[in-house]
């Protein structure tokens, strides 16, 4: 479990970091020899597309995403457990029509390209895909675990800090 959380995690920093390296080394090829890269703001987008979408898949694992916990707050444990349970199904269901949705996006681009380079954009919705995809995946694994009283794992403390 801990190495697919990881692995997760691991791809939607990795596609961040390419964002701002990219984004960094286009300002100063700009900047320095009035040259851009190509398809470098093409490719930004797609990246931050499929940045997004690793991201929802370990933060709905963790249930860390943005949330107002007003009702959640007056309940008991158990009560607390319930509402976990009902807005985890709730995400599951949306999570799975979309990924249906962007896989239906991804058979249906055919020859798209991006301008400069030409390379063809289904596979940038591709990778995108399959975070949703694994979304789906640990959204499930966090509902069973609540209705089964499985403690959910935490995200290590360096990650959670940033140290």
């Amino acid at each position: 479990m801990k190495r697919l959380l990881s692995a997760t995690e691991t791809a939607a920093a990795l596609f961040l970091l390419a964002i701002a390296l990219l984004t960094a080394g286009n300002v100063l090829m700009r900047d320095v020899l009035s040259v851009q890269i190509p398809d470098w703001f093409d490719a930004s987008k797609l990246m931050q597309g499929i940045a997004l979408f690793w991201g929802f898949a370990i933060a709905t694992y963790y249930g860390s995403h943005i949330c107002v916990d007003i009702v959640w707050e007056h309940l008991s444990l158990e009560g607390r457990r319930w509402l976990d349970i009902a807005g985890t199904f709730v995400t599951l269901i949306f999570l799975a029509v979309m990924a249906w949705m962007v896989w239906v996006k991804v058979l249906s681009t055919g020859t798209q390209t991006t301008s400069d380079l030409q390379l063809p954009i289904r596979y940038f919705y591709a990778i995108a895909a399959l975070g949703v995809c694994a979304s789906v995946l640990l959204a499930l694994m966090r509902l069973v675990r609540l209705a089964s009283r499985t403690p959910i794992e935490e995200p290590d403390e360096e990650i959670q800090h940033g140290s």
